[in-house]
């Protein structure tokens, strides 16, 4: 967790931020805002006491579709902390076939170690691309020196041959040491000369063999933990078998382009410290993680029904210990959870959060209502968040050369139709936002790469056209739209 970075992010403006992607919500906003600020706090209490303070977990209501997980998406992003979203429902309860709640804690540190990796193969990634050069180079000296045709066309001598040590036995000393001399000097020569090629892109195409070595990050031993389920356990044997193959030293004969890239990754995995890279991992866990449980109102039952989910109230149990703060086994080692923020979510339209086992609802004390997305909502969705759908289908279709522009009464007649159909049928929130855009521009996509250099405007008139056939027909817009 880079305090630095949280330090600058008042809870202020961690709802700016927030509000660049996400429309409403102000109230789940400053909720999140507040624990992440928390985080920050709590690293600047004294160490004696630190530890008593956790974090206090937060229970977002509303129906599907109003934003909240990408809420808690958006909030691991700006605070750059491991996060993982989990679907409740595909927990069972310790004893019947199915994932444990666990699960997630290893998931979740499997998230962290290569985000943590990557971020430190970016670190040296100048260093590696140096030292995959120079191996790149020393391949192909030798590959063009055995390859006239090559060696000619790009302007290096084929007749130069590796240095070999003189083997003349009636030479004296300074001969011997004359032609190792001239050699090195001939093998500096061309390596200078593939040297500038490289820079200049001349050999890009060229194959060129390569021999990669095992990868050190690799965990060698197949664990097994209690409680693991089928689906860990096959897990856990694929990731023996893919070290156990990866062990051996392997030759490749790939094109220059794609040798670098696989060199380069090489040998930043070399300049890596793999433990540090676990140990900052399971810190950056332990300390500052989210995790976000979406349907949690899913294992809920209430009394009087009779249903298939009959360990939904023992994955309630199970959670408990995980949410409020215990020790799980992973392969990278034991990882508490006892600060890590749990965020869960649910429309609760069948339930109610107090349907919840009185323990659990104790573990989520903090419960934040999210408002159902109005028909002026739907309009903002369309044109101000960063990643608006018009904006996101603007820079598609200019890949194309086609100019795509949303007029005013346009938009309002898109966000008009979704919200109708929210209205008409099951309220889906802004994704009924993605399936009238993507019809309103079905024909245009399809047909943009012969419409090179056009310029397209998306008016009222055209979205009433290309719906024409679907809103005449009641029956139809309930499957299409």
């Amino acid at each position: 967790m880079d305090e630095k970075k949280l330090e600058s992010l008042t809870p202020r403006q961690a709802v700016v931020e927030l509000d660049k992607y996400i429309v409403g919500q102000p109230k789940a906003k400053r909720a999140l805002a507040v624990a992440l600020r928390n985080r920050y706090r709590r690293q600047l209490v004294p160490k004696d006491f630190r530890d008593e303070i956790t974090p206090k977990n937060i229970l977002m209501i509303g129906p599907t579709g109003v934003g909240k997980t990408e809420l808690a998406r958006r909030l691991a992003k700006l605070a750059d902390v491991p996060f993982i979203k989990v679907e409740a429902t595909k927990f069972t309860e310790v004893g019947y076939v199915g994932r444990d709640v666990e699960s997630i804690v290893r998931d979740l540190i499997d998230t962290a170690v290569n985000m943590v990796q990557e971020a430190r193969q970016e670190e040296v990634r100048s260093q590696a691309e140096g030292l995959a050069t120079e191996k790149l180079i020393t391949y192909l000296v030798t590959s063009l020196d055995g390859s006239t045709g090559d060696a000619n066309e790009n302007g290096v001598d084929a007749n130069h041959r590796e240095p070999r040590p003189a083997v003349d036995a009636k030479a004296d000393g300074k001969t011997e040491v004359k032609k190792v001399v001239v050699d090195s000097a001939k093998l500096k020569r061309r390596r200078k000369a593939v040297a500038k090629m490289l820079a200049e892109q001349k050999l890009e195409e060229h194959i060129v063999e390569i021999e990669l070595e095992p990868e050190d990050g690799a965990w060698p031993a197949m664990e097994f933990s209690a409680g693991m389920s089928s689906d860990d356990m096959s897990e856990a044997f694929q990731d023996f078998v893919t070290h156990m193959h990866s062990q051996r030293k392997r030759s490749r004969q790939l094109p220059v382009k794609e040798a670098r890239r696989l060199l380069i990754q090489e040998e930043s995995n070399k300049l890596v410290d793999w433990d540090q890279v676990v140990d900052s991992a399971i810190e950056k866990v332990e300390q500052g993680a989210i995790v976000f449980i979406d349907e949690i109102d899913k294992i809920v039952s209430r009394g009087n029904e009779i249903g298939p989910d009959v360990s939904g109230e023992g994955v309630q149990r199970d959670l408990l210990p995980i949410v409020e703060g215990s020790s799980v086994s992973t392969r990278y080692g034991p990882v508490k959870t006892d600060h890590i923020l749990f965020v869960g979510a649910g429309a609760f339209g069948r339930v109610k959060p107090s349907d919840l086992i009185p323990e659990l609802q104790g573990r989520f004390p903090i419960r934040v209502e999210l408002d159902t997305l109005t028909y002026e909502d739907f309009v903002t969705i369309l044109t101000q968040p960063n990643n608006a759908l018009t904006k996101q289908y603007q820079a598609l279709l200019k890949m194309e050369n086609v100019e795509l522009e949303f007029s005013e009464d346009g938009l309002k007649e898109m966000a008009r139709v979704a919200w109708e159909m929210n209205e008409r049928m099951e309220n889906i929130g802004a994704r009924r936002l993605h399936t009238i855009v993507e019809k309103v521009l079905e024909d245009l996509n399809f047909t943009a790469s012969e419409r090179s250099g056009d310029t397209v405007v998306v008016d009222k008139a055209f979205v009433l056209k290309e719906l024409a056939a679907i809103a005449a027909n009641p029956d139809l817009s309930r499957y299409i739209l």
